[in-house]
């Protein structure tokens, strides 16, 4: 091979000489292009005379002798106006004349004159094409539609030295978006850099400033297990090939321009002038999602509905606009003979900001009113949108349980899209979407010919238990398409497409470590830093009560995470981070989490962050809580509204809390909201103070990966979880989740059978439930009173048991209830005595009532001895895949558990031996908080300054009487007086430390003089 075919223009030839020979192309002339408008105007008004000569001939009759000119001068005008996109979707009029500047394929094949007006657009694929008249600079493949331009292509060959970043350089340097070519929404709509290996691209150019995204296919090829880049190509062909074969093709540019982009807008105000603000931005699909989406299209054209479909997309690869593109292409998807497959697509999701998109995204595809229907008044919305055949319907899954029995669908197909599917698609909920939805007559139809019937009687039809039985497993007119980046064993199981070994697996994957090496998303663990609590509980008082030994545990360990101490350290060490490090992140925008174990301590630390900021005079630091209900503490009720404030003491909304803390605070407190489906660019920095495990860890630290300007890095502060516990959290999702085996659909008969056993009810006591119900049906007030007559002797007998007993009954019964709806979810069992034991099984669980000794307060029995935080681990957590997936789902729950009881003391010593340390005189709480006291006395003016302004006067005092403090305190303790002599900066140390406790001493003490008078 010569020298001369290793040219770049050999890579052009290939890629031109494929595009005009198998893509749709023919070769353009650059000589016929317009720089000054940016057109190739001849091209555009002989496709405009043939494919609409009618319209054409009433034009010239109303500009006669100039037709041509104010043809192309509207355009312009309308494309200025408006945007490219537009005139090429919706076309354009001139003086009551319709013209369209592109035509769309048809759905179907039914209709030869839009066949034929498809047929008639022009491509053009146009080498080193000058466009812009103020130079002569060219592009090296410019692709035109009609005359207009849409995509340029600027080529470089590696083994010439350049590559494909030396080509978005010359993007950001040499091409200018003041050129009307390059000029965003107008003229060309995508700029992609190639070289044989990468693909990048963007849709707007913005000089230095311009972000390029790769647009590879991953190393192991699209929707598979792998990292960034491209797959090793064959022989004789380029790994980039994929771009111009499949994407920029006659059929998939069209499409793409038809169907996929869109310009999404963003209002808001500026933070400085408070001035309104719209930010466009024009949305092309990333590779991952274009090819997701013809994968799954070509899929269910060819087999029909009846299949479900996992997608494992990473968290930040643009979810909701892949929701978005498929629940539009679902509605217009006809088979091979043309008929439609789906009469409705069903969007289940929890997400507001969905409804929205989906509204905005498929509005500018199609012009149909009404063809989104968001459900956000009431479950009868819900129905009526269902009977009468709603094109997009949007709702939420608890919307279903209402009006599953008055959907009225007549066997049609339905596709049902989960946003985020998790463990809520295996519950009762989704059996009653399925109720609603599924095609059951088909099902008792199925029944009656393996009893050997002709028919299903109309005995079954009618019988609401059957009709259950009916909707069980999976549909032939009921498609599912689950989304989620964190699939668990069920959802995999039941969503997932099973291997050739029995394992399961997503229908296409784009993983977190190719988001991550592709620069999507920000690796979370890059920068983590674990603290651990050590601390030794004392036993206070002569008595020694025996406890349930994991109740007594739980209860040591809850009273230490409350107390007070606790808090204000880890308060105090969060605040210094945040203000040290966070604040000078992103340009002084960075935001903060902290994710806590419950709602109480969710009020505790907003308390103590108020408490902290307040007396620290720190004006750069303001905090919000977010936790749903009612919270008592110490006689006083909180909820998330009584505890925010805005400024002049506004109270804010529960709705109002995402907005204000992108933009006016910049901590948030949170309890069980937010750690999932929380999209904030602005999070840099997550303390967490909660245990993570498994998927719950992966879904919560990822609230921090999401990318925006100037966002280099992530950090992570945790207080309990260690660096190898997140690690194997997040092994799993890294890159295939995989679920080893089926899950055995008996395993409800095995806990059922464990459950019989402990005789808190008997047969004839199910069996009455079951005829109660029956009895019933249609009457659901009359169906409350039987079933709940039923069930007051099994509940009294349930009283009757141990405390431990009555725990381990209710975890089973509990587990065989989630079991029996996720098992007939991928099953249709037709067993009528095991349906009514999960009717019976759920009722009785919702009946039995909660130990109110399920967790005993310790209060005035333990106290805070010692306590010490260490930080225990810095740096990054790597990041690996998972030896193995999830094993098969097990069903070991329902036995009789073992009774565990001890002593509070053997109970405080288990735990001091556990979390004990070597500790010094310093970490003492009594200690500590008698040294406070003494340095508060030193100064009355400590406390009479804390409401005051003045905080560098109250810091001198501070500095000033510490050490006399310090002092006294010493004279009161032997151990403590060596411990300050001896170790050196002890007393510089406990300055540190003690500046809160101080505070709080200080304000106490104030108060005592203010209530006595002097």
């Amino acid at each position: 091979m010569s020298a001369d075919n290793l040219k770049e223009r050999n890579f052009e030839d290939d890629i031109c000489g494929w595009l005009c020979e198998h893509g749709g192309y023919v070769a353009g002339r650059p000589e016929n292009f317009d720089r000054s408008l940016a057109l190739d105007t001849a091209t555009l008004l002989e496709f405009v005379k043939t494919s609409q000569p009618k319209e054409w001939k009433r034009h010239e009759h109303n500009y006669p002798g100039k037709a041509e000119q104010v043809f192309i001068d509207r355009f312009c005008k309308e494309v200025e106006l408006t945007s490219l996109l537009e005139v090429l979707r919706k076309g354009f009029s001139i003086l009551g004349v319709k013209f369209r500047v592109a035509f769309w394929q048809p759905e179907t094949g039914l209709n030869p004159e839009s066949l034929a007006q498809y047929e008639a657009n022009i491509l053009h694929c146009t080498r080193q094409l000058r466009y812009s008249p103020a130079n002569e600079n060219s592009v090296d493949v410019a692709l035109l539609l009609n005359g207009i331009p849409l995509v340029a292509l600027e080529l470089k060959n590696p083994l010439t030295g350049q590559n494909v970043d030396d080509a978005v350089k010359q993007y950001k340097k040499t091409r200018s978006p003041d050129d009307l070519f390059f000029s965003f929404k107008r003229r060309v709509l995508a700029c992609f850099a190639v070289d044989p290996y990468h693909v990048k691209m963007t849709t707007r150019l913005a000089g230095d400033a311009t972000r390029f995204l790769p647009f590879d296919q991953g190393s192991n090829g699209a929707g598979e297990v792998g990292g960034a880049g491209n797959p090793q190509p064959k022989d004789g062909e380029y790994a980039t090939a994929y771009l111009w074969q499949e994407v920029l093709k006659r059929d998939s540019l069209l499409e793409l321009l038809q169907k996929f982009l869109h310009l999404e807008v963003r209002e808001g105000k500026d933070e400085k002038t408070g001035k309104p603000y719209k930010q466009e931005s024009l949305i092309f699909p990333r590779y991952h999602q274009w090819d997701v989406l013809h994968k799954i299209l070509a899929d269910v054209r060819e087999k029909g509905p009846g299949r479900n479909y996992l997608v494992q997309h990473s968290a930040g690869s643009g979810k909701s606009n892949s929701i978005a593109w498929l629940a539009h292409r679902l509605t217009g998807l006809h088979d091979k003979e043309d008929r439609k497959i789906f009469q409705s697509v069903i969007v289940v999701t929890d997400r507001r900001v969905l409804d929205t998109q989906l509204q905005r995204t498929v509005g500018q595809f199609q012009q149909v009113e009404g063809l989104v229907q968001a459900i956000d008044k009431n479950s009868a919305q819900l129905r009526d949108a269902i009977n009468e055949g709603a094109a997009i319907i949007v709702t939420t899954l608890q919307k279903f349980p209402i009006i599953f029995k008055e959907v009225q669908h007549s066997s049609r197909n339905f596709a049902v899209i989960v946003d985020e599917a998790h463990s809520s698609q295996t519950g009762r909920a989704a059996l009653q979407l399925k109720t609603a939805l599924a095609d059951t007559e088909a099902a008792l139809a199925e029944y009656a010919k393996l009893e050997g019937e002709e028919e299903a009687g109309e005995e079954r039809k009618r019988d609401e238990i059957w009709q259950a039985l009916a909707a069980q497993g999976r549909h032939d007119n009921l498609s599912f398409f689950a989304f989620t980046a964190t699939p668990k064993d069920k959802t995999l199981n039941l969503f997932g497409q099973q291997q050739e070994d029995g394992s399961f697996r997503a229908f296409h994957i784009y993983s977190m470590r190719q988001a991550i090496e592709e620069h999507f998303i920000l690796d979370v663990l890059r920068s983590y830093t674990t603290y651990r609590a050590y601390f030794r509980l004392v036993q206070k008082g002569a008595e020694n009560p025996l406890y349930a030994t994991s109740a007594g545990a739980r209860a040591a360990m809850r009273f230490e995470s409350l107390h007070p101490h606790n808090i204000a350290q880890k308060t105090a060490v969060m605040l210094d981070h945040f203000r040290n490090v966070t604040a000078h992140k992103m340009g002084g925008k960075a935001r903060a989490m902290l994710v806590t174990s419950s709602r109480l301590h969710a009020v505790r630390y907003m308390l103590e962050f108020d408490r902290q900021i307040r007396e620290g005079k720190m004006s750069d630091v303001r905090a919000l809580v977010a936790f749903s209900g009612e919270v008592q503490d110490t006689g006083v009720s909180y909820t998330e509204e009584s505890l925010n404030e805005a400024v002049h003491g506004r109270k804010i909304s529960e709705r109002e809390v995402p907005g204000l803390f992108a933009k006016e605070f910049n901590i948030l407190i949170v309890a069980e909201k937010y750690q999932t489906g929380f999209d904030e660019p602005l999070l840099h920095t997550m303390f967490v103070d909660k245990p993570l495990t498994g998927v719950k860890a992966v879904q919560t630290l990822s609230r921090l990966n999401r990318t925006a300007p100037g966002k280099e890095d992530t950090f992570v502060l945790d207080f309990v979880n260690s660096a190898d516990d997140i690690q194997k959290s997040f092994a799993p999702f890294y890159e295939a989740t995989l679920l080893e085996e089926e899950t055995d659909p008996n395993l409800v008969y095995d806990i059922r059978h464990r459950l019989d056993a402990w005789q808190v009810y008997t047969p004839a006591q199910v069996t009455a439930f079951g005829e109660a119900l029956r009895s019933a049906q249609g009457n659901e007030g009359s169906a409350l009173a039987a079933a709940t007559a039923t069930l007051k002797p099994v509940v009294e007998n349930f009283g009757r048991l141990g405390e431990e007993e009555r725990r381990s009954f209710r975890t089973g019964l509990a587990r065989f209830v989630r079991l029996y709806n996720f098992v007939t979810q991928i099953c249709r069992m037709f067993d009528e005595d095991m349906h009514i034991y999960s009717l019976f099984a759920k009722s009785l669980a919702s009946a039995l009532p909660t130990d109110a000794e399920g967790i005993p307060n310790l209060d005035g029995q333990i106290d805070l001895e010692y306590y010490k935080l260490t930080k225990t681990g810095e740096g990054s957590i790597a990041l690996m895949a998972a030896d193995k997936g999830f094993p098969g789902i097990k069903g070991d729950s329902g036995a009789a558990g073992e009774k565990d009881f001890a002593t509070l003391a053997d109970i405080v010593e288990k735990i001091n031996q556990r979390y004990g340390t070597q500790f010094l005189p310093a970490d003492q709480v009594h200690n500590l908080r008698k040294i406070a006291g003494h340095v508060a006395a030193k100064d009355r003016r400590l406390g009479d300054l804390l409401d005051k302004e003045d905080a560098g006067t109250w810091d001198m005092i501070y500095d000033s009487v510490f050490a006399s403090g310090v002092a006294d305190a010493a004279l009161s303790s032997a151990d403590f007086y060596g411990f300050i002599n001896e170790k050196p900066g002890a007393v510089d140390y406990l300055k540190g430390l003690l500046r809160e406790t101080v505070r709080e001493k200080a304000r106490e003490l104030a108060a005592v003089t203010a209530a006595s008078g002097r």
